[in-house]
């Protein structure tokens, strides 16, 4: 229990930060405050019982009330009294600072009526988690505490590390009004830098576990080294002009840190299983596979336990995915190494992104900005922003002060009120100045082109800001184009020249047209051309296009040519969840199979998705597992499952030594021949298109040339017919042969011969569901 001298009768465990009480020496700007503190679990407001014990008269100067002098008991110490001094401290950085020998706090609520600082020390601390009864509480005032909508205060001679933090907030009791204040909730900063909570992912034990907020200003600065450098991007810095970031020659690697590397087929030390780190020792198989950028799954703080913390169908599931935002500062702590907690974790993603860039590799986060883990009115998890300033930080339908749910998750970020907007922004920068990544994909970033009621704005401020932001100019930003509410931007998202997108009617035409759908080829000639059809406005290039077959939500790539049907009831929602509309086609056998011929037919198919999607122009991205042919057994919405359902599998990895190899030259010869990687859409000039039949529903034979200056054109033909198309092969540049460098017909090693084969004649038999590429070669 606290007993303080600036309160007006005895409080219990609360000190009044109020700057109007003072000590004889008249500092206006400074109050001492006499903690003492017990472990009673009694908590009764206003009349909480405690055993007086020796006498204490302290002399306080108040301003509020008039001019006067109070007397007060002081209660029996159970523990060493501790000393703070405090002062009304500055509103600005928000979130935690060190300034003038102590800790500054500032929090912004609008609406709030009363704020209470709640601190654990270190030394106070019977556990690695305080009980409430071992905060210490520190009340500010409206006076003196609060500048605008910003509640601060300055808290001397506080450790500068290892202290645990959180906040009671109250303030009008009216949910018609669009309020949803609770002071019995202890909240979390939305500005602080590392979460403190359970250490262990997926502990069960520990699943009830609660987040405080921390800090450190005593640990060394990150040493990235004197010949550290950012790949393919000038050494960062901040300028004044923007340096656009070039998609053109990435191919992206989206994939979870976690299940990366947590198998046990991995071969990692358990401790480090499932963490940052494991993620460095396996750069050498990222490198193999020949992409230079990793699309990070969400890493920001998230709860991983929420699904089991109320009975429902999903409480014997894991959130792995982590699109359940907690915090947008801080690293997810449970990817640190040997359960080592939030500044360890800090240290290990710096050290991630150290040696990613020291192998020439990129790291774009997902980011979800469009909701949080706070969920809906009917079944709230109240951990932060819901508890601040609900009105504020979430869309409400302005009929009934109700929730919006744009996101299908319960709730929707008020992504463009000024003060929403601005935290984004300060998030993206933290993640930019402190961690080096290099951009961000933005989930559900339709979400982000809504107003303040959730209508669509057509110049929406957020995306604009990022787009023009100093910090963030040498960034990749890539929107998903859409959101749960129906508002589908592909093709049509606001850009301001800089936004690329996830293309995913590059996904569905490219899906329908290597499965044999009809009627076809001329949405698959457009895709593979660079979606010239979408993106061909303004400044906007092919790259702006990010190509994809295969993401984290939907099937694997395997499950593509292996399921028409999800498989979802391993979910809990009675196959309820994931998408009904997959464009997917199983060979002819659900699910697995021993026939030889189905088998190789499966192949095939994910051989011409592979090809298909990597001589694209525009931003290649394919999925983690694709490349050994990982699958879901169906499950098109795995986010529950921390087993061997997402966690690549590092043996299948070897006993399909072959699928790889096909996969990695692709790659390789993607990134060795500009012609793939066209700056500007491609003219007349630069391809042929073997197609005189354009209107033919029926047709689903494409072949065109891309032609190089220099004469090494490319030849690509795609049979998604169920029969042998003999194709008339152009006669090649003067003084060159074609040289056949891919037949998915054909076994390993023949399917891909990097030299290339000689004897091309005029005519090629191109076998049923499959695709060639041709080299023309001195």
């Amino acid at each position: 229990m606290i007993h303080s001298p600036f309160c007006d009768s005895v409080s219990t465990k609360l000190i009044s930060s109020s700057v109007g009480c003072n000590y004889a020496d008249n500092s206006i700007f400074s109050s001492f405050s006499r903690l003492r503190l017990s472990r009673s679990k009694s908590r009764q407001k206003n009349s909480t019982k405690v055993r007086e014990g020796k006498q204490i008269t302290t002399r306080v100067q108040a301003r509020h009330a008039g001019e006067r002098v109070v007397e007060e008991k002081a209660i029996e110490m159970v523990e060493p009294s501790l000393q703070f001094k405090v002062s009304p401290g500055q509103a600005y950085p928000l979130g935690v600072s060190e300034i003038e020998n102590g800790i500054n706090f500032a929090i912004f609520s609008q609406h709030a009526t009363s704020v209470t600082l709640c601190l654990s020390l270190p030394e106070r601390r019977a556990h690695d988690f305080p009980d409430d009864d071992e905060m210490v509480e520190v009340i500010l005032d409206p006076r003196v505490n609060r500048t605008g909508d910003i509640w601060h205060i300055h808290v001397e001679d506080l450790p500068r590390s290892n202290v645990l933090y959180g906040y009671h907030i109250d303030g009008p009791p009216a949910w018609h009004q669009g309020h949803r204040f609770d002071r019995s909730l202890l909240l979390i900063d939305p500005y602080a830098k590392f979460l403190e909570g359970r250490r262990i992912f997926g502990d069960v034990s520990n699943k009830m576990s609660k987040f405080f907020g921390t800090y450190d200003f005593s640990g060394l600065q990150f040493d990235w080294g004197n010949n550290y450098k950012i790949p393919n991007i000038p050494e960062f810095r901040i300028l004044k002009i923007s340096l656009t970031a070039s998609h053109k020659d990435l191919v992206i690697y989206e994939m979870n840190v976690r299940a990366f590397t947590a198998d046990e087929s991995s071969g990692l030390d358990p401790n480090i299983r499932g963490s940052y780190l494991g993620l460095i020792d396996k750069i050498p198989h990222l490198l193999e596979l020949g992409i230079n950028a990793i699309e990070l799954l969400p890493v920001f703080e998230y709860d991983e336990m929420e699904l089991q913390r109320r009975p429902n169908p999903r409480d014997h599931m894991l959130n792995t995915w982590g699109y359940s935002t907690i915090n947008f500062f801080a690293p997810m702590s449970r990817y640190a190494s040997s359960a080592g907690g939030p500044l360890k974790a800090s240290r290990e993603f710096k050290e991630m992104v150290k040696a990613l860039h020291g192998s020439g590799i990129e790291v774009i986060l997902d980011v979800v900005y469009n909701h949080t883990n706070e969920a809906d009115d009917a079944n709230p998890y109240t951990t932060s922003f819901r508890g601040i300033d609900n009105k504020v930080y979430y869309m409400m339908d302005p009929n009934n002060q109700q929730l919006l749910n744009f996101s299908g998750c319960g709730n929707t970020l008020n992504c463009n009120h000024p003060v929403v907007m601005e935290l984004i922004l300060d998030s993206l920068r933290h993640w930019v100045l402190e961690y080096h990544v290099d951009g961000f994909r933005f989930d559900l970033a339709s979400v982000l082109c809504r107003g303040t009621d959730g209508s669509p704005l057509s110049a929406p401020p957020l995306v604009r800001a990022i787009a023009k932001d100093d910090i963030l100019s040498r960034c990749k930003i890539i929107a998903e184009p859409w959101d749960c509410g129906g508002l589908y931007l592909v093709g049509k998202f606001p850009n301001w020249d800089r936004w690329a997108e996830w293309n995913g009617k590059y996904r569905d035409d490219i899906r329908r047209y290597i499965k044999g759908d009809a009627g076809m080829k001329g949405s698959f000639a457009s895709r593979v051309s660079g979606s010239a059809d979408m993106y061909k406005v303004n400044k906007r290039k092919p790259s702006h296009s990010v190509n994809f077959v295969i993401a984290h939500d939907g099937f694997t790539l395997y499950d593509l040519v292996s399921y028409n049907q999800k498989k979802n009831d391993a979910n809990g929602e009675g196959g309820n969840d994931g998408s009904n509309d997959n464009l997917s086609w199983n060979c002819g056998h659900e699910g697995e199979t021993t026939d030889p011929q189905i088998k190789a037919l499966r192949s095939r198919q994910m051989k011409n998705f592979h090809l298909a999607l990597i001589v694209s122009q525009g931003t290649p991205m394919m999925f983690m597992g694709d490349e050994y042919g990982h699958t879901r057994y169906g499950n098109n919405n795995s986010y529950g499952h921390d087993d061997a359902l997402n966690n690549f599998q590092w043996k299948q990895l070897e006993s399909e030594n072959d699928h790889f190899r096909f996969f990695s030259e692709v790659i390789k010869f993607r990134l060795a021949h500009h012609i793939f990687r066209q700056e500007n859409f491609v003219g007349e000039n630069e391809v042929t298109w073997h197609e005189k039949n354009w209107d033919n529903y029926e047709s689903k034979f494409l072949a065109f040339t891309l032609h190089d200056s220099n004469g090494g054109d490319i030849y690509l033909a795609f049979n998604a017919h169920d029969y042998f198309v003999k194709v008339a092969i152009p006669s090649p540049p003067p003084k060159r042969q074609w040289f056949r460098v891919v037949d998915t017909n054909l076994m390993s090693p023949d399917d891909f011969v990097h030299d290339g084969v000689p004897g091309i004649g005029d005519s090629y038999n191109v076998a049923p569901y499959s695709s060639i590429l041709l080299k023309a070669k001195v």
